[in-house]
């Protein structure tokens, strides 16, 4: 299974990356990692990558691109993979479409969580984070235990005013994606709100039928 998974900051991706990579054994791609790793390996394009990333400068589409057709073409990759973080404009998807394409690894399907934008808001100024464990809670849906209360850090862009820039930014630049996809056959919508084993079923049911 190709796939990319879409929706707004806060709306669950990570926990449900994670658990699609373990049900279909894929690798998960992150956009940022990979980059991270090709600097680190002085690969050619993570060299490219590099001069442009010291300058201050975003890193082109076509470098980008380039490094996930050369993550895709190994070994980990042939069950399939999850990309995380790229594409998050219409012009990088068909870009990236047009790539993998060719390069015989067409996508199977972009999932797309759906959540409120209001709810979006509750999640993350409620959200708190055990700098020992690393465990994410939240005051309300998801308490933490009281002896760790004090503990916990709230993350500074976990107020109202950022979680609505962000928001604002996802539906201005990310959100043409969808149509792009929906067109193209391969967009599976769910239903973001719930428990996240809620949720993983909805996956599942839509993966099913791709």
């Amino acid at each position: 299974m190709r796939m990319i998974l879409v929706g707004p900051p806060g709306a669950g991706k990570g926990t449900q990356a994670s658990r699609l990579v373990a049900t279909h054994k894929i690798p998960h791609i992150s956009s940022g990692d990979m980059l991270r790793a090709a600097v680190k390996e002085g690969t050619e394009l993570g060299q490219e990558a590099d001069t442009f990333m010291k300058a201050g400068k975003l890193v082109p589409d076509e470098v980008v691109i380039g490094m996930i057709l050369e993550r895709v073409e190994k070994d980990d990759c042939k069950n399939g993979f999850m990309l995380d973080g790229f594409p998050r404009t219409r012009p990088q998807a068909e870009a990236l479409d047009e790539a993998l394409e060719k390069a015989g690894s067409a996508l199977d399907a972009v999932v797309l969580i759906e959540v409120p934008d209001e709810l979006l808001v509750e999640r993350a100024v409620g959200r708190r984070s055990d700098p020992e464990t690393g465990k994410i809670y939240h005051l309300k849906h998801n308490p933490p235990p009281a002896d760790i209360v004090d503990r916990l850090v709230h993350r500074k862009d976990d107020t109202e005013a950022a979680v609505k820039v962000r928001t604002e930014k996802y539906h201005s630049e990310t959100a043409p994606i969808i149509p792009y996809y929906k067109g193209k056959g391969i967009l599976k919508t769910v239903d973001g709100v719930g428990e996240p084993d809620e949720i993983s079923e909805r996956i599942t049911t839509v993966l099913n039928d791709a």
